[in-house]
């Protein structure tokens, strides 16, 4: 059983054998298996779990690396002891740009901040927000519409544009559209500056004037200027109904002092990358999905054309949009944006007959969990029927894990999971994505899951249909629930 102690049997028994390190790929000398990690983590991650099962050991140069993709195990580290794991040494470059963000911050900053920001993501408040996310998805439709009909265009640029005006709407109550490219490419050198940083055999801090690190200086001042533009103008004008509110408003418990503008500035700047990165990417995926399977297309089509009126869309459509919501849940099992996350063990822990040494790092990687041909029949196959309720319920809690598990699972799930549930819908009412001929999909797997290089379409309008009562009949007896 996980967590339990080694026990001795007595003097006159044979002992008990103690765990041992996971089994893994050998490595190179010396370095082990950092240079493959380097060049193509994902492939090095699937053929490890192919070849040495569900829990395997790495060698790092000296560091231990233990890549989890059993639910059980997965359920032991985030579940039944967490306190014994931290974020990684991988997460430092992070902490340049987030400072101590949720993503970021470990111990009691991360409780208070956590305790602050849960109520802004509940799922009443999340009600409020879609009225933003179908606004904004509507003028992104109409500029299409003027500007792009039979032309080609990054889906992957246009996802980043709308879901950071959306999160601006909602947690910032300001329209980011004209701040969204600028903020895009800030983002986008963060992430990959970071990314290098933890990959950096010999990181070189941001202090040390390189090429790099200036350009990374130039890129966060824009994000940092916005961001404090942005509480200035709030103090000044007063209080309204989003996050940047509440966090002015939070007084610390014990000694009544409200947030500092430094924490306040991690905060934000946090929720405003997060918050619109991995749902762009997520959506990205999906539509391109869509265009390899007209089939599913279709029936999202219907069903949207169905549920969604010409009026104000709310809380109460979007729940019914359930074909929607299974093609965004299939979509996040093939390419989840967090592909892999890290802890570092502050003790030697034991998962099965393994052991976890001290200051090992734990990599859980929902990339390579969510294609185990153990767990899921077809695993590289495309099929939304594996999120029927249904089917939920007869799986391990931990065998889907798209935004993580246990005390530190993302605070904005369901503000992600609406998000692109509704504009998944409404982009396949008014429109049809075709992958250009030849064009494989590459990914880029940074601190988030990209499609490399951007992803190229043609648009094509589609007319206005009314969904066959077959297809109705279909999603009904399917016994699909809503979001929510």
């Amino acid at each position: 059983m996980f967590g339990a102690n080694v026990r001795f049997a007595s003097h006159f028994l044979p002992e008990v054998a103690l765990p041992s390190f996971p089994p893994g790929p050998p490595g190179l000398p010396v370095v082990g298996s950092v240079f493959n990690a380097l060049h193509d983590p994902l492939a090095l991650f699937m053929s490890a779990t192919r070849q040495h099962g569900d829990i395997v050991g790495f060698r790092m140069l000296h560091l231990d690396y233990v890549l989890l993709t059993n639910p059980d195990a997965i359920r032991h580290v985030l579940v039944e002891n967490p306190k014994n794991y931290e974020k990684s040494r991988n997460y430092a470059g992070l902490r340049v740009i987030l400072g101590q963000g949720l993503v970021t911050s470990e111990g009691e900053v991360w409780r208070r901040q956590r305790k602050l920001a849960q109520p802004a993501f509940h799922r009443e408040r999340i009600a409020s927000f879609v009225r933003a996310m179908s606004e904004c998805t509507d003028d992104m439709l109409g500029r299409w519409a003027r500007e792009n009909e039979g032309g080609v265009f990054d889906v992957h640029a246009e996802m980043m544009r709308l879901t950071f005006r959306v999160v601006g709407r909602a947690l910032l109550s300001r329209d980011l559209d004209g701040d969204a490219k600028a903020i895009g490419r800030a983002l986008t050198v963060g992430l990959r500056w970071a990314n290098d940083y933890a990959e950096s055999l010999v990181p070189i801090p941001l202090s040390v004037p390189t090429l790099r690190n200036l350009q990374l200086k130039r890129e966060m001042k824009k994000f940092d200027a916005l961001i404090h533009k942005t509480i200035d103008e709030r103090r000044h004008e007063g209080p309204k109904d989003d996050l940047l509110s509440m966090l002015l408003d939070a007084r610390d418990e014990e000694t009544g002092e409200p947030m500092s503008d430094s924490l306040l500035r991690d905060e934000l700047i946090t929720m405003v990358s997060a918050g619109h990165e991995t749902t762009a990417n997520a959506l990205s995926f999906a539509l391109y999905m869509l265009s390899k399977y007209p089939e599913w297309a279709r029936r999202v089509r219907d069903e949207a054309d169905e549920v969604l009126g010409d009026g104000p869309v709310g809380m109460d459509s979007v729940k019914k949009l359930v074909t929607a919501q299974m093609v965004v849940e299939e979509t996040l099992r093939l390419y989840p944006p967090v592909w892999v996350f890290e802890r570092r063990a502050l003790a030697a822990d034991r998962v099965g007959e393994f052991e976890i040494p001290k200051d090992a790092t734990v990599g859980i990687a929902p990339f390579a969990l969510h294609r185990s041909p153990e767990i899921w029949p077809n695993p590289e196959g495309f099929d939304p029927t594996r999120f029927t309720p249904q089917a939920k319920e007869a799986r391990h809690k931990h065998a889907y894990i798209p935004f993580g598990g246990g005390p530190r699972t993302c605070i904005g799930n369901v503000f992600a999971l609406t998000e692109a549930t509704l504009v998944l819908a409404m982009i396949a009412r008014k429109f049809r994505l075709e992958v250009l001929p030849g064009h494989e999909l590459a990914l880029d797997p940074l601190v988030t899951l990209r499609p490399k290089g951007g992803l190229p379409m043609k648009l094509r309008a589609v007319g206005a249909r009314q969904a066959p009562a077959s297809s109705r009949r279909s999603a009904a007896s399917a016994g699909v629930t809503p979001l929510g």
